[in-house]
């Protein structure tokens, strides 16, 4: 139920952004921050959620979660100008972020070492189902309704899951009960990802002087040097670094990483390739991308029951080839490209992303503690945020090298409006192009880490524990 929330709400507003953006009179950079502000709003509270959850108990934190996640989306539902969007889908972040971190680590505390694959294959099928109905659901309501009912039809949704998760669920997890939290890393781990990720965004948008960027990246680096201290000395870490010895989760970690940089942009420049370069609706765009999901649909569980009985390496790897691969054809696309091929590459795509994703969680998950599973999900979440965040920034700046930032920001803003030549739409079609190559090439990087981590089953290594179990 819960990733099926954040499924549906983290593609809805995709199809809808262009309406937003018009409606608010948004520009570019608003509009993307309207995206940005719901991936950094839980990026930053990862950390202390995971360590939050080994110490209290998953179960109630994860019943919070729903709570915050629909008032935040009751909040964004009422904005009146772009400052309050952006404030408000931050407070649904935190509320996706309690659910994110908590639904992985109580599924690998309720399932078999010899299941976890198949059980996190079937949480990505509910994500990929929300995923699905938020595409067709966003398309439908701006046919009919304005874009704040995008928001409110999480309402129902969130107060239905709240209750049945207070009443349903029960904690099973082996906890550290009592434990101090460590708030001096929480605090100078927060510095460093606000600072590397306002610095990347403000650098891509070219909104600010380089200097200002400058110091955010020093005051980024400084911070992280600063939590790496904190963390080596304090006896109950934020997050405990001994957990990167384990090569299982630092290779899957890693891939993860570079494998979110790469799709992190792809659902958004789909999204305003159909509309603003094809001239579709927002309904018809919704429709027109549901092969993706449909494919990752059916590749995420079988590859999550065949990485259970053969191991994941097999599975991660080719995964990501075939992203790789699918990036790529997607780079040699424009106007006059036939659908029947968009089709073919969507369905390559996402069945790229389905062999990956539920196998390189199992194999992260899978080879930690079960006393370090809450912490151990809310880093495997924090890299895939930064990598999504990072994505979006990259998208802009890339295309932004073919096309001049006050034309994006008008394609943007435009919607279906014919205030667009069709010389500027080519142009922009252009710019999308070059930046699936690039994203292409940063996917084929996460083919070494996923490779490195070896041939292992998904288990806990006997020296892993001996390292890290209190």
């Amino acid at each position: 139920m819960g990733v099926l929330m954040a499924g549906i709400d983290s593609r809805i507003v995709i199809v809808g952004l262009p309406q937003v953006a018009a409606s608010l009179g948004a520009d570019a950079e608003q509009a993307i921050w309207i995206t940005q502000a719901y991936v950094l709003g839980s990026t930053v509270a990862l950390l202390l959620i995971g360590r939050i959850s080994d110490i209290v108990g998953r179960v109630k934190l994860y019943t919070s979660g729903f709570a915050v996640f629909t008032v935040g989306s009751l909040l964004t539902s009422l904005a009146v100008d772009p400052a309050q969007v952006i404030a408000f889908r931050a407070v649904q972040g935190l509320g996706s972020a309690i659910l994110f971190t908590n639904s992985a680590a109580m599924i690998v505390d309720a399932t078999p070492a010899d299941e976890l694959g198949l059980s996190l294959g079937i949480n990505q099928v509910a994500f990929r189902m929300g995923s699905m109905a938020g595409l067709t659901l966003s398309g439908i309501i701006l046919s009919f309704l304005d874009w704040r009912a995008l928001f409110y039809v999480n309402v129902p949704i969130g107060i239905f899951g709240t209750v049945w998760a207070h009443f349903r669920l029960r904690e099973i997890g082996k906890l550290e009960r009592g434990a101090p939290i460590d708030w001096g890393g929480f605090a100078s781990f927060t510095v460093f990802i606000m600072s590397l990720l306002l610095a990347l965004t403000l650098a891509a948008y070219g909104v600010v002087e380089t200097r200002t960027v400058s110091i955010l990246l020093a005051v980024s680096f400084v911070s992280l040097g600063v939590f790496v201290v904190l963390e080596r000395r304090h006896p109950h870490p934020l997050l405990d670094l001994k957990l990167l010895r384990i090569r299982e989760f630092t290779g899957g970690v890693v891939a993860q990483l570079l494998n979110a940089i790469a799709f992190g942009a792809v659902l958004l420049l789909l999204s305003l390739y159909f509309q603003l370069v094809l001239r579709q609706s927002p309904l018809t765009t919704g429709l027109l991308m549901i092969p993706l999901d449909i494919s990752t649909l059916a590749a995420g569980p079988l590859s999550g029951r065949l990485s259970d009985k053969y191991g994941h390496l097999p599975f991660t790897t080719s995964g990501l080839a075939i992203i790789s691969l699918s990036l790529y054809l997607f780079s040699t696309t424009d106007a006059s490209t036939p659908y029947s091929h968009l089709v073919v590459y969507m369905l390559l795509f996402g069945a790229g992303l389905g062999f990956f994703a539920s196998p390189n969680i199992s194999s992260i998950m899978g080879s930690v503690p079960p006393v370090r599973r809450g912490i151990a999900s809310g880093f495997r979440a924090t890299f895939f945020n930064v990598g999504y965040t990072i994505s979006l920034n990259l998208a802009i700046l890339i295309t932004t090298f073919t096309v001049p930032y006050a034309l994006v920001t008008q394609i943007i803003r435009s919607g279906n409006t014919p205030g667009i030549s069709d010389a500027e739409r080519m142009l922009f079609a252009e710019g999308i192009k070059t930046t699936y190559l690039w994203l292409a090439g940063i996917n084929t990087l996460a083919i070494l880490p996923s490779l490195l981590r070896g041939r292992r089953p998904n288990r806990i290594a006997p020296a892993a524990v001996a390292a890290i179990d209190p």
